[in-house]
């Protein structure tokens, strides 16, 4: 059963989000990131793709730029210190080599070094469709272990770079995989929304993919149409979002939460607790 996880204070320390899509940051953790940023830790995400298909009805550079601007006043709104762009196109991750970008991943682990590094759910058994969030959440758990390792990419440490392990791993996703901890978000929930709606762009479409699959299905979808039509997305998001967070919080007598399989010190912290001695 998942337990209450309490932010503690960062005191400048870093969290590394490995994300596929602009919009994923805010949808999936918006409020835990906000809370991390608000404790005093330095959030730095990296985002793989461009994310240039998702839009309806624009060019595929007015697309790029769109969702460009969009990410990084998201990104404000949750306090996000650090963005580094991959740049691959979206939706097609699938055709690039997995151990070509995990080394760009290990890049960022041994130059940011931070305490925890956050990614999709690699086991996620329901829900998960995407296979650029298949793709990132492979990578990202292997450079995990691989940025440890000196034998992997020397050049890395030819450039002053180190190796270095991460302390903690936290796993996300449409549904988690035997969630270990919940994070209290009822502070945060309204900058998660908030930073939600900055993504017009790709809301647009998301209403717009909603509004293709119930027509197929013979029904009608009103407050999707009109996201779709208007290009206001608060309506649509806003009760979804608020309706996720309170079903996850009510797991733990919570307003509002988000959950996260988290896993510390690889797995050992019993070996910790027995052996090890907390540095001053």
């Amino acid at each position: 059963m998942a337990v209450v996880r309490t932010i503690p204070a960062g005191a400048g320390r870093v969290v590394l989000l490995v994300v596929a899509h602009a919009d994923d940051v805010a949808l999936f953790l918006g409020g835990t990131v906000a809370a991390w940023s608000d404790a005093g830790w330095r959030v730095a995400v990296v985002r793989v793709t461009d994310d240039r298909t998702d839009s309806v009805g624009l060019t595929e550079a007015a697309t790029i730029a769109a969702n460009h601007d969009e990410f990084r006043r998201a990104a404000a709104i949750l306090g996000v210190d650090e963005i580094v762009e991959l740049g691959y196109r979206t939706d097609a991750l699938a055709d690039i080599s997995e151990v070509v970008l995990r080394e760009q991943i290990i890049r960022q682990v041994r130059r940011l070094r931070p305490y925890a590094l956050v990614t999709f759910d690699p086991d996620a058994r329901h829900g998960e469709d995407n296979e650029d969030h298949r793709m990132v959440a492979r990578a990202t758990d292997e450079a995990f272990w691989t940025s440890q390792f000196d034998q992997h990419h020397p050049e890395h440490l030819a450039e002053g770079l180190a190796p270095h392990g991460c302390f903690e791993r936290w796993y996300f996703g449409r549904q988690v995989v035997d969630p270990t901890d919940v994070v209290d978000i009822a502070a945060t929930l309204d900058r998660k929304i908030d930073a939600a709606c900055e993504h017009v762009t790709m809301m647009t479409n998301y209403a717009n993919q909603l509004v293709l699959q119930a027509r197929t299905g013979g029904w009608d979808l009103p407050f999707a149409e009109t996201a779709a039509a208007t290009s206001e997305v608060r309506p649509l998001l806003e009760p979804l979002l608020r309706a996720g967070a309170s079903r996850v919080g009510a797991t733990c007598g919570m307003a509002a939460g988000e959950e996260f399989r988290v896993v510390t010190f690889g797995g050992m912290q019993a070996l910790l607790d027995r052996f090890g001695t907390r540095r001053s």
